[in-house]
């Protein structure tokens, strides 16, 4: 699939990861952003390795694998693959085309260029990551 960079800040915008990026900030992410076609089952990321890039469902849907069970479905719009680029440990779990499935690639060199030249990235993406702790956190009270 082609996308125009246009289409790719678009996409991007979408994605709540990036709440908060301002304009500039989501230029330099699309331009940075691969599509990536992958057919049905074809395994995007593997548990237990080290991640090169994190992905942006664009179209399809794709399967998260903890230890060959199905813990979620992610469809367009959805990420993942985010905490292995950021903290360069493995990765959690397995991730698989669920048939075919479009994705908007961010290799880990790339992204922790714009994280370094961009602040409102990396703050928004804070934000995000702190929301998600807080909810865990929250959650474990309740």
């Amino acid at each position: 699939m082609t996308l125009t960079r246009d289409r790719k800040s678009e996409l991007l915008a979408g994605v709540p990861l990036f709440d908060g990026v301002d304009a500039d900030g989501m230029e330099r992410i699309a331009a940075v952003a691969v599509p990536v076609d992958f057919p049905a089952d074809h395994v995007i990321a593997r548990q237990g390795e080290i991640g090169t890039g994190f992905f942006v469902i664009v179209d399809g849907a794709v399967r998260v694998v903890r230890d060959g069970t199905t813990i979620a479905t992610l469809g367009a719009g959805d990420f993942f693959g985010e905490l292995s680029v950021l903290d360069g440990r493995p990765r959690v779990a397995s991730v698989l085309a669920d048939g075919p499935a479009t994705c908007l690639a961010l290799p880990t060199w790339d992204f922790e260029a714009v994280l370094r030249d961009q602040s409102s990235v990396a703050i928004a993406i804070l934000r995000e990551l702190a929301g998600r702790l807080r909810d865990l956190t929250e959650a474990d009270r309740h």
